[in-house]
């Protein structure tokens, strides 16, 4: 997740903003700290420009499992220290550095181990897996206090443990072993797994995935082999939906990674057990040792053939060198359709907000993708004008099916008069195998119907409708069909779209099958321009609604028979709907 970054106010904003650059991150300013207190629960690394003791104060009821808490950094307010105050282990030491090498700054760091041999015992470079890391404390101090350690590293891998300032001696006392192979745990050895074996699997559709993680477990202890050697598991793209490839990636934490079947028949030669079964089916004589061959290339080696269960099989390939998963095969591709709500920042969901720190491609309507430009300056943007909806949404599918983390984003919710209707529609179209294999899911947003309706107090506090008025997709004569419906009905209103540039007549009309199923005095919100700058939110009835006071940012909510206005002590009115609750 990309850091947020939080300051005070003015006199910090341009070194928050050199620092949310320099991150990819996103800054928040101000004193009021809910934000910050749900991010470092969410597990996002925070920046905060102030004080040690005001960020010890607001994180210290928080504080639970130093294992489970992302870093968190201390910058002065000129930019010149850089301070890991948590998750040193987790990040924050690393971080800093980056950070401080970006701002001409130094990094504070007090972890001990850090400090004195350049390197955090329990924090192993990405991939890297220590067995045991509970040990790491105890064996820190005692070579804190003068033991020297021995390197048991036979692929001579582990460079980054000889960069670093360690009392390294050939008859040391502690060892530090690299080692693709299962261990016990010993007091006196720190065992490190490198990613450096590769899991190719197969299996049929819709397979059980307890099958498939029961084979893997039992195949990789029978061949003595660590799971956390495990880089990545690999697959046919054949295969990218398949929903027990992804539980076991997920259970042994390493990433999905798959393959052409184009690249897989280049395996051919080098497989121990091809299956003509298998080439009939899909062109080529194996899925499970081809994958796992294709990812360690061809210095690598299989280690274990393939084995099978009912409906799955598996196999083991060690790399010659530490793997990098992302440059293996592909990802199966996401697509997030997402609401960002009105705009206001208080009023995204914590789930878009990180779905938006991950993806690599931002798709949408300029207008939106400015309202979130803090939380994507690490992603590539993709604007589309107003009517190319259709283009917005297949270019997103197919930015997914090429195995990219794509966000389209809409505004309010994506499932009202927004996009997530349009990409299903294209999805149940479209005949592209690798678009129908892409991960979507729909993010809620917070609706422009939500946000007027809470701003006015709560007008949709009963039974309620929305009804766009645009006749550019609906037919004028159905739109009015369901107003009359609703109208007869008594169903509070919302109506999006009301008007237009050229569309100047629907909210008349409107209006006027409105009032023959209730009285002039019914109560009507305008509101407009929501969650930005310009907001406005006015109260007046549906006798006295003018056309002329609505425009394309507009949002408008006629109540029902029962719907009531009364006047706030602090200016303006509230506007409810009663349930019928007994209040006498």
């Amino acid at each position: 997740m990309k850091p947020l970054v939080w300051h005070l106010g003015p006199r910090s904003a341009e070194l928050a903003e050199r620092i949310a650059t320099a991150l990819g991150g996103a800054t928040i300013a101000g004193p009021d700290v809910h934000e910050l207190r749900r991010a470092f629960v969410g597990g996002r690394p925070l920046v905060a420009l102030a004080a040690t003791g005001i960020v010890i104060r607001i994180l210290a009821p928080l504080l639970v499992d130093k294992r489970a808490e992302p870093p968190v950094l201390v910058v002065d307010e000129g930019g010149l220290f850089v301070v890991p105050l948590l998750g040193g282990h987790r990040g924050a030491n690393e971080l800093a550095g980056d950070l401080a090498e970006a701002l001409a700054a130094r990094a504070v760091v007090t972890t001990a181990g850090d400090a004195r041999f350049g390197l955090a015992l329990d924090a192993p470079p990405p991939g890297w897996r220590l067995a045991g890391p509970e040990a790491a404390k105890l064996f820190m101090a005692r070579i804190l206090e003068g033991a020297t350690c021995r390197l048991v590293d036979p692929m001579g891998i582990a460079n980054w443990l000889r960069a670093g300032r360690l009392p390294l001696a050939t008859d040391g006392e502690l060892i530090l072993e690299v080692t693709l192979e299962h261990r016990e745990p010993d007091p006196l050895r720190l065992v490190y797994h490198p990613p450096i074996l590769a899991l190719g699997v197969g299996c049929e559709r819709d397979a059980p995935a307890d099958e498939l993680q029961r084979l893997v477990a039992g195949t990789l202890s029978e061949a003595g082999l660590a799971p956390q050697a495990v880089a990545c598991v690999v697959s046919v793209a054949l295969k990218a939906a398949e929903p027990a490839i992804h539980a076991l990636a997920a259970g042994l934490d390493v990433p999905a990674r798959f393959f052409t079947r184009e690249t897989l028949a280049a395996e051919a030669p080098r497989l121990a057990t091809p299956s003509a079964v298998v080439e009939a089916e899909i062109g080529i004589p194996g899925v499970a040792e081809a994958a796992a061959l294709a990812a360690v290339g061809p210095a690598g080696r299989l280690v274990v053939p393939k084995r099978k269960s009912q409906r799955c099989t598996c196999a083991v390939a060690l790399a010659p060198a530490v793997l990098a998963p992302t440059t293996i095969g592909r990802a199966r591709g996401r697509l997030r359709v997402l609401g960002i709500g009105p705009g206001d920042p208080g009023t995204r969901t914590a789930a878009v907000e990180a779905a938006l720190g991950e993806a690599d491609l931002v798709i949408g309507y300029g207008l939106y993708l400015d309202l979130v430009a803090d939380l994507t300056r690490h992603a590539e943007k993709r604007t589309y004008p107003l009517g190319k909806e259709r283009q917005r949404c297949a270019d997103a599918i197919a930015e997914a099916a090429s195995g990219r983390d794509v966000a389209l984003v809409c505004s309010g919710d994506p499932g009202i008069y927004a996009m997530a209707t349009l990409v299903m529609e294209l999805l149940e179209r479209s005949n592209d195998e690798a678009a129908a294999r892409i991960e979507v899911s729909v993010l809620p947003g917070v609706s422009a119907l939500q946000v007027a309706a809470a701003r006015a107090g709560a007008p949709l506090g009963h039974d309620f409708a929305a009804i766009s008025l645009s006749d550019l997709l609906t037919p004028m004569a159905v739109i009015e069909a369901r107003l009359e419906a609703a109208a007869a009905g008594d169903f509070a209103l919302a109506l999006y779209n009301p008007v237009s540039r050229r569309r100047r007549t629907a909210l008349a009309t409107a209006r006027r099958i409105l009032l023959a199923h209730r009285s002039p005095e019914t109560p009507v919100v305008i509101a407009r321009n929501l969650g930005r700058n310009g907001e406005t939110v006015d109260v007046t009835t549906l006798g006295q609604l003018e056309v002329d006071r609505v425009d394309m940012l507009s949002i408008v909510l006629v109540g029902a028979q029962g719907t009531r206005s009364f006047r706030r002590v602090s200016g303006g009115s509230w506007t409810y709907t009663p349930r019928g609750y007994d209040v006498s």
